[in-house]
């Protein structure tokens, strides 16, 4: 392939959707992109679509030949023992892609203090970044928190509950500080360190990125109930925060919601960890000016009314 033709790059998780707003990115600025699938003939992308599962490394050796760059946008949440899984694709996919030649993979993982007691989605992701690596490819890993965009799992329980839940009585965490990111910016930082300069550094990265506004939990519900002119109460209570998690995920927010009790147990779990930004060197890597919460939430919102005048 020549420099004109662009590079060729391949996602593994492209079917999400931040892994769809990435391959869209990439393809603007002219790069041959490869969506890593289990099911390639479902597959309704832009991308060129490669069947691989990413447990099996033969398999996704052959889906990575030729490409310089991987990113890595995979998670089991849905499954009860995600950390092994996630733990057994990440160990699979660094060493294809050292077999295949890769010269880089990014990876989107989560914000947290590592001396916190770190919650076991959180922990899990942390271990990601270090399989990933274990083939020998460099890895940058981008550490986020909720990610603000149409179609995320977080996004979505946030809107869900806002809309269809006028009094929420919350525990303690939700007086913890995070910082949400939008799903606009989440994408440049993803493609900006992905940039051929970027490749050519040997070792591997870490870099936390997030919006411009550090918020509660219970900012985060009360500023969409704001934006959408809907009244909301959001009362924190001295509740252990896993048991009232786990109530919760097993029998309203899914119906409310539509995302699966599972995942929102993982994540509300999480919940009682801060996931702020702590290192901003991504600033000299990638030069952007975040959105605010509250212009986040509107672009989310914006695209989930596109998507539905388009149906």
């Amino acid at each position: 392939m020549t420099e004109e033709q662009g590079r060729r790059i391949a996602v593994a998780g492209a079917t999400g959707f931040v892994g769809r707003a990435l391959v869209a990115a990439l393809l603007e600025q002219g790069d041959e992109v490869l969506a890593l699938t289990r099911h390639a003939e479902r597959y309704d992308g832009p991308a060129v679509p490669v069947s691989a599962d990413v447990t099996d490394e033969a398999a996704t050796v052959g889906a990575l030949r030729d490409c310089e760059l991987a990113y890595y946008l995979v998670h089991s949440l849905d499954h009860g023992d995600f950390a092994r899984r996630d733990a057994l694709a990440a160990r699979t996919f660094g060493a294809a892609a050292a077999r295949a030649g890769v010269r880089r993979i990014v990876y989107l993982g989560g914000l947290g203090d590592d001396a916190d007691a770190l919650s076991p989605h959180l922990r899990s992701r942390r271990e990601v970044e270090t399989l990933l690596a274990a083939g020998g490819v460099p890895v940058t890993t981008l550490r986020a928190g909720i990610v603000i965009g149409h179609g995320g799992a977080s996004w979505e329980i946030i809107r869900n509950v806002v809309e269809k839940v006028p009094a929420l009585v919350v525990p303690r965490w939700a007086l913890t500080r995070t910082q949400p990111i939008a799903l606009s910016d989440a994408v440049r930082y993803l493609v900006g360190v992905g940039v051929p300069d970027a490749l050519a550094y040997p070792q591997s990265r870490v870099y936390d990125i997030g919006g411009a506004d550090v918020l509660r939990y219970v900012d985060v519900l009360t500023r969409v109930s704001a934006i959408e002119g809907r009244p909301a109460l959001v009362v924190p209570v001295p509740v252990p925060a896993r048991r009232l998690a786990t109530l919760v995920a097993s029998q309203a927010l899914p119906l409310l919601t539509g995302v699966d009790s599972r995942t929102i147990r993982t994540l509300l779990e999480s919940m009682r960890n801060e996931v702020v930004v702590r290192d901003e060197r991504i600033r000299d890597v990638v030069d952007i000016t975040p959105l605010d919460y509250d212009h986040a939430v509107l672009e989310a919102l914006a695209e989930r009314a596109r998507r539905k005048r388009a149906r």
